[in-house]
């Protein structure tokens, strides 16, 4: 019997899908577009970091202080020793209290700095933690909003590198380089205003340093950062070779390919290695240029500022106050010159997680979209039409009907989509044309979230999750009494096992249950499916891989899963098609056979027929 669920009216263009539209990445700095992403949280922070910025500012105030008590006691003991100097201020006509003075108020001024410093570096430090932390979830919540096609293309470990290393990263150098760097930037600004005032001549020689530094920095930054990017992408590429050999280990040694596998992830290191020398050789040559400059600058100021004090044009504390001022002001140059190395590294990271969340969220709810209540569960494939991952045709105008309570096995080729069909259903993808609609109500129109609270999903790979057998369970409704989970692995066929657990259904599995058998993961997967209590059940090829006697058990517990309930069975086992109410073969992008199991086994020029005649064959 071949199907007439087709139709051919032509799909409105109107229905297709936003996920053929994309975004086009920013033509923005490394740095601006890390700005970007830090600025939104660290508004929520607005007050802590004015505090940080105030505490920044007294410290810097109190630098200033910190060398004029030096000076004033200095020129107070050169003239009391008799020796011509130039007109200063500060010196009173008692040695004793001038010097005791400058003594006490040099210990106010280190002890405020050091206040300052302590309040400002805690403040920048609470700032980074919790920006960091917002933004790792902001991050993770926006990959779980991406849809499958993404996922499909994404490196997992990279994904997971940008989530941890990379904003740990950024959070790293905002704390210790960029909050700090503004402190020194003002504190280099204050500094060179007081010396222009004290001596315009040897400020100049300040000057010309700074500028220097601001040369160098322009040239070396992109480089750094270019760098430093390269070696996050090795990083990530390093961190998604490991986690895909571990996760196969036992096919890397049922094959003896540790060797193989090991030659493969020493490649990537070394290769994340270069760039990672490579940027840090840059950022020490930028930090070892600032030096000598800051040393050329200190001679000339030493030579030349000695020759004023011989000429009486300043004081030996004035002389010395200057070249306290050089060294509090070259100590932030040279630190500026060791942030801009590590912003521009950071940059790097955080260029990586603004592209991560320039993915556009290709399936989102619309504003209009309303909560899916009360399902009976009819559902309707209605013109559907989309190519596959390469381009190529993958359903073409398919129609498709299927009353509530139905069961209905799909079938076809490899690559015919029937598990992209199903995930049309719970708009884990969307078509480029046509709709589905459920009860009549397009999909599109209704939350994601009730949406998929109507669909129980069961997988051909039972996914577990390192946590309790009664959390495994209760993820199917999480609002579930630890009665209704004993309850739905009571009709899985999967309680007696469990009370036999060294702590029951407490047990902590392993990572994915790879501590239980496969029989035994897909038993919990269907109590979880059970447990979920949705009008639609989706399978798709749940009783693949399992042994003939686990099979057997695996269909009989399905029963309790799919009575009574809209069911959609991705499935080649001949026991379950055989208990189904219809079946439908899917080839070249359409409905080709529809009927009853026993109609289209009995038409012998059906290409069901032919496969249940391949499939008995082959069991014999």
């Amino acid at each position: 019997m071949t199907a007439d669920t087709n139709t051919a009216t032509a799909p409105d263009p109107g229905t297709a899908s936003a996920a053929t539209k994309r975004t086009k990445p920013s033509a923005s700095s490394p740095l601006r577009r890390t700005l970007g992403v830090l600025t939104p949280h660290l508004r929520r922070h607005l007050g802590l970091c004015v505090f940080g910025l105030i505490a920044m500012l007294l410290d810097v105030v109190f630098r200033v202080l910190e060398p004029w008590p030096l000076k004033i006691a200095l020129d107070a003991v050169t003239q009391a020793l008799g020796a011509e100097i130039a007109h200063t201020v500060g010196l009173g006509t008692d040695l004793t209290v001038t010097i005791i003075t400058a003594a006490v108020a040099t210990a106010v001024i280190v002890a405020g700095r050091a206040a300052g410093n302590y309040a400002s570096t805690i403040a920048f430090a609470k700032v980074g933690a919790r920006v960091a932390t917002e933004l790792r979830s902001a991050v993770f919540h926006h990959v779980q909003s991406l849809s499958m096609r993404y996922h499909a293309r994404a490196s997992v470990g990279d994904t997971a590198q940008r989530l941890v290393g990379d904003i740990g990263r950024l959070q790293e150098v905002a704390v210790t380089a960029g909050l700090p760097l503004v402190g020194n930037v003002v504190t280099i600004g204050v500094l060179v205003g007081v010396m222009a005032v004290l001596d315009p001549a040897l400020t100049l020689v300040i000057a010309a340093a700074a500028a220097g530094y601001l040369l160098l920095s322009m040239i070396a930054s992109p480089r750094i950062t270019r760098a430093s990017r390269a070696t996050r992408k090795g990083e990530g590429a390093l961190v998604s070779s490991a986690a895909e050999a571990l996760a196969a280990i036992r096919v890397v040694k049922s094959y003896g390919l540790e060797n193989e596998v090991a030659h493969g992830f020493a490649d990537g290191n070394a290769q994340a290695l270069k760039a990672g020398v490579r940027a840090r050789r840059l950022a020490a040559a930028l930090e070892r240029s600032t030096d000598i400059m800051v040393g050329v600058a200190q001679a000339v100021v030493l030579g030349f500022g000695s020759w004023q004090v011989l000429h009486q044009q300043m004081t030996p504390g004035d002389l010395v106050l200057f070249l306290m001022y050089l060294k509090i002001a070259m100590k932030p140059l040279r630190d500026v010159a060791k942030y801009t190395g590590r912003i521009a590294r950071a940059a790097a990271s955080g260029e990586r997680i603004a592209d991560l969340l320039d993915e556009p969220v290709e399936i989102a709810d619309h504003p209009w979209a309303r909560p899916l209540y009360r399902v009976r569960g009819e559902v309707w494939f209605d013109r559907v039409s989309a190519r596959d991952g390469h381009g190529r045709p993958l359903f073409d105008r398919l129609g498709l009907r299927i009353p509530a309570g139905q069961q209905v096995g799909v079938l076809g080729p490899s690559g015919a989509g029937k598990t992209t069909l199903v995930s049309y259903l719970l708009r884990l993808a969307e078509p480029d044309y046509g709709r589905v609609f459920i009860d009549g109500i397009p999909v599109t129109s209704t939350t994601q979230a009730s949406l998929r609270q109507q669909v129980s999903v069961l997988l051909q790979e039972s996914v577990l999750f390192a946590t309790t057998v009664r959390e495994n369970i209760r993820f199917g409704r999480l609002d579930a009494t630890d009665a209704e989970v004993e309850d739905a692995a009571r009709r899985a066929g999967i309680d007696g096992f469990l009370r036999t657990l060294p702590e029951g259904y407490d047990t902590v599995l392993g990572q994915r249950g790879d501590t239980l058998s496969g029989g035994q993961r897909q038993r919990i997967a269907l109590a979880r499916a059970i447990v979920r209590r949705a009008p639609i059940v989706v399978l798709d090829e749940a009783t693949a891989g399992l042994d003939p006697v686990v099979k057997a058990q695996v269909v009989d517990s399905l029963q309790e899963l799919t009575r009574d309930r809209t069911t959609i069975a991705i499935t080649h086992d001949l026991a379950m098609i055989a208990g189904l109410d219809r079946v439908l073969w899917i080839e070249g992008g359409r409905v080709v056979e529809d009927g009853t199991p026993a109609d289209l086994a009995a038409d012998p020029t059906s290409r069901f027929a032919r496969w249940v005649s391949a499939q008995t064959e082959g069991a014999r």
